[in-house]
Order: structure tokens, then C-alpha cells, then sequence
């Protein structure tokens, strides 16, 4: 992969009569310029393309080509030359751009910073990845998402959450690892996951993933929630919470940390004699952290509480997280940790009308929806049945009567009105059976909620591929 001309851009390395040949697209354009300049403006007024420009050359330079065949312009016969004069020439554009220095080539240079001798900081991906090294040579990851250049694009697309295997090759020259065995996710977001089938294709490295988190990588398409991978996830290993896991010379133990999102984990470890604690984007650095919750996360109103105390109760020396430096943990730190995740927690109470209609802030989420519908997105063909289960919460202090009807597309059979008798503030499953219709693309299904006769209209969606 060399971005720079697009998001998508590769390279594709020929070895022919015993010269490597680099057939490089539009990367470079002769000797030490640009095919255009403009292609590499991905966002407005942004230098992402500049930026990933500037290490793919870099990227490509290490592998030594003999020779590069650009896409337009001439044969450049002297690479190193041509590559780096690129590399100078956009750094000085990208300086121009920015209120402070990127140095992007040390970044190439240098991409893991030590955190410990035997704990190294990713700088080269967007949300941050660690390595944990052992004495043995063998190096255990978490998590391991897209690459820094081309996250800064303003898209969702694929091109554009590509994860480059580049920085390991630092980790081999630099750090003594022979081999990277495993990979643990803090959490399911793309930016901390996007790399780690591409880690166990290349480098036969294991998935580790918490027990929260393993339902969400396994079958994305169920949940609607923001920032899945685009694919399954298989998982090699689901990890319990509060067991042990013995791992060369460190021992590892999860926590549940809800607050982010649902489904998360803090990862607990020694390493050089200090006690660090992995917490993914739960909180922000910094004089005053920030609470890192996002309500489509599935974000309660107690999460915060709940993390302040485990932290409290670990007393971790250092906190990583997955996009601010390292954070030395201090008596004042947990106590402002506490005191913002109560006060966030009592204004939810003072703001919300929770005495009356209650959606579960407090025990499953403060998102203010009565519904959700399992799977969110289905692929089936027209005239085949389908399975949906409506998810409801009852948002009175009482036992109450939910009623769900859904809203089909126009010439699918529309089913009966269901109902279920839910305990004060409980969830129940209602489960449909629906015939599909014509062929269509993201077809969509409301669910219509109503609860001891109280009207709250479409509280969830679902979204169905018809072939």
C-alpha cells in the first residue's frame, strides 16, 4: 500500500532478470516530483495526502526498488534519489500548512515510543496501538486499527481505514521482536480494530477479545451501533473477565469499562515494575480529563462512577489510552476522575424527566430509545422469510404492557401488532417473522412502540438487503 495519490493507491514490486521493479501509479512522477498536487488535498484545506505521500515514499524506499515506473512520467532510474527529494520537497509544504512541525520522517524513523523499555506507543496509527515485548522475542499487541495518514480522511470507506503493517518492521530492527503472537482489543471501534485480520493473515498473530466485545467483532451486522468493521472479526480467544492470562513473563486481567461504549474493557498489567492500565477512549488526558461517552455507544449514566472506582481500586502508576499520550496516575487524578463521572451522573438525573420515563439510562443506556432491533442490517432473497427481534424496555417504575408493531416497506405483508408484559423498567424480546419483498437495497423496518397504552412512535430501525 502506498497512499498518497489516493487513499487506495498500491504499489505493486516486480523482481525481474534480478532487478525489483516498482510499477508506483502516480505516487511520484520522475525524478522528484508530483504527478498532481491537488489529488492529494483529500479534505478541505487538509494535508492527509501530503502526509501518507510522504511515507509511502519513505515505505517504498526501504524495500530498495532498482527501478520506478511511474504512471505518468519518465522511468526513474535512480529511486533513492527521486523518492527522497519528494519526501523533502512535500515536508516543506506540509510545514507551510500547520501550526506546528509533523516530522514526518521521524515518524517513519521512529514509530514506537517507549512508553517502558518493554511497553512501545504505535505514533504511526491513528488511535493509539501498543506492543508488548517480551524477553523472548515475542510481542503481544493491543489493538491495532487504521494507519495515522489515511484516517485523517473525511470518509468512511474502506480506502480510507486502511491498517499498514509498515510499523512492524521498526519493531524487528528496533525493539528486538521476532514475531508479533497475539493481538488483545480494548474495544470494537474500526480505529482499534481495522488491522487485526490483516495481523493474523501476515503474521499468524492470535485475536484475543473480551468477553463483551467478541459478539460485537464476530457479527457486526446484528448491532446498530457506529464505528463496526466492515466485516466479521474471528476470534481466536475470548477472554474472561477478572481471569488471569498468562502471557510469557506478564500476567494480563480484564475489567469491564463501560462508558465509551457498552462494550469495552480496561486491560491491567505489569511491566518494568510499574502497574499500567490500558483503557482504550474512555477518557481524554490532560490537567482536566475528559469523559470520552457517546450515547450511540450505548453509554449509561453510572458508567463513569463505575470506572473511577475500578481505577480506584487498581491504583494504577500509568493510564494508555487509545488517542492521548501516557498518563502518570496520581491521588488527584482519581479523585477528579470520581467527582466528574458523580456530577455527570447527577446531571443526567436533574435533566432527564427519569421519574417519569425512564429508557434505562441508568441500567442499559442513556441513548432515549424504547427499542432496538436484532439483527440491524439481513441479506436474503425476495420471497424468503425473515427472523427480527424487537428488543423493548418498559420506561415506567411498574409492570407494564409493551405493544410493537412494525412498519414494513410498501408490498411486504405487514405482520400483527405483538405485545409482552415487562416488569418495572425490564427489557423484553418480541420476535417477528416477516416475508420479504421485491429485490431493493437497505429496505427499512421501523418498530412502533407503545406501553400501557402511552404512544412513543418509532423507536428503532433495521435495514434489509433483498436480492
Amino acid at each position: 500500500p502506498t497512499p498518497g495519490h489516493t487513499a487506495g493507491s498500491v504499489t505493486y514490486l516486480v523482481e525481474v532478470e534480478g532487478r525489483l521493479l516498482a510499477f508506483c501509479g502516480d505516487l511520484v512522477y520522475g525524478n522528484g516530483k508530483l504527478w498532481s498536487l491537488a489529488a492529494t488535498q483529500w479534505s478541505y484545506s487538509g494535508v492527509d495526502g501530503l502526509v501518507a505521500t510522504h511515507v509511502s515514499c519513505a515505505v517504498l524506499a526501504d524495500r530498495e526498488p532498482d527501478v520506478l515506473l511511474p504512471s505518468h512520467g519518465p522511468v526513474v532510474d535512480d529511486p533513492q534519489q527521486a523518492l527522497q527529494t519528494v519526501r523533502a520537497r512535500v515536508q516543506e509544504l506540509v510545514d507551510l500548512r500547520l501550526e506546528h512541525r509533523w516530522d514526518l520522517a521521524d515518524m517513519h524513523a521512529r514509530p514506537w515510543a517507549p512508553v517502558t523499555e518493554h511497553l512501545l506507543r504505535n505514533r504511526a496509527s491513528f488511535a493509539n496501538s501498543y506492543a508488548l515485548v517480551s524477553e523472548s522475542g515475542a510481542a503481544l499487541l493491543i489493538d491495532f486499527g487504521y494507519d495515522v495518514t489515511t484516517g485523517l480522511v473525511p470518509s468512511t470507506q474502506r480506502e480510507a481505514r486502511r491498517a499498514l503493517l509498515w510499523p512492524l518492521d521498526a519493531l524487528r530492527r528496533d525493539h528486538g521482536v521476532t514475531r508479533i503472537e497475539a493481538v488483545v482489543v480494548t474495544h470494537y471501534h474500526d480505529d482499534h480494530v481495522a488491522g487485526v485480520d490483516l495481523l493474523r493473515d501476515v503474521e499468524g498473530a492470535e485475536v484475543w477479545v473480551p468477553e463483551n466485545v467478541a459478539p460485537i467483532l464476530t457479527d457486526p451486522s446484528r448491532h446498530d451501533l457506529p464505528c463496526l468493521w466492515f466485516e466479521p472479526i474471528a476470534v481466536d480467544r475470548v477472554l474472561g473477565f477478572d481471569e488471569p492470562v498468562r502471557w510469557h513473563e506478564y500476567e494480563l486481567r480484564l475489567h469491564p469499562l463501560p462508558g465509551h461504549t457498552l462494550y469495552a474493557a480496561a486491560l491491567e498489567l505489569e511491566v518494568d515494575g510499574r502497574r499500567v492500565l490500558a483503557t482504550g477512549d474512555q477518557q481524554a488526558g490532560g490537567e482536566r480529563p475528559m469523559l470520552n461517552y457517546q450515547y450511540r455507544n450505548r453509554f449509561r449514566i453510572d458508567d463513569f462512577v463505575a470506572s473511577a472506582e475500578l481505577y480506584r481500586s487498581i491504583r494504577p502508576d500509568l493510564i494508555v489510552s487509545g488517542h492521548w499520550p501516557p498518563q502518570e496516575v496520581t491521588g488527584e487524578l482519581l479523585d477528579v476522575l470520581l467527582a466528574d463521572g458523580r456530577r455527570l451522573a447527577q446531571l443526567h438525573r436533574d435533566l432527564l424527566p427519569l421519574g417519569e420515563v425512564d429508557f434505562g439510562a441508568a441500567t442499559f443506556d442513556a441513548g432515549g430509545f424504547g427499542a432496538r432491533i436484532e439483527p440491524y442490517r439481513s441479506f436474503v432473497r425476495s420471497g424468503d422469510r425473515l427472523a427480527l427481534d424487537v428488543i423493548v424496555r418498559n420506561p415506567f417504575g411498574r409492570e407494564a404492557v409493551a405493544s410493537v408493531r412494525l412498519e414494513v416497506p410498501e408490498g411486504w405483508p405487514a405482520p400483527p401488532a405483538r405485545e409482552s408484559s415487562l416488569a418495572a423498567h425490564a427489557e423484553g424480546i418480541v420476535r417477528f417473522e416477516l416475508q420479504a419483498g421485491a429485490a431493493t437495497r437497505r429496505a427499512r423496518i421501523g418498530a412502533d412502540l407503545t406501553v400501557d397504552g402511552v404512544p412513543f412512535g418509532q423507536q428503532a430501525e433495521a435495514l434489509v438487503d433483498v436480492e
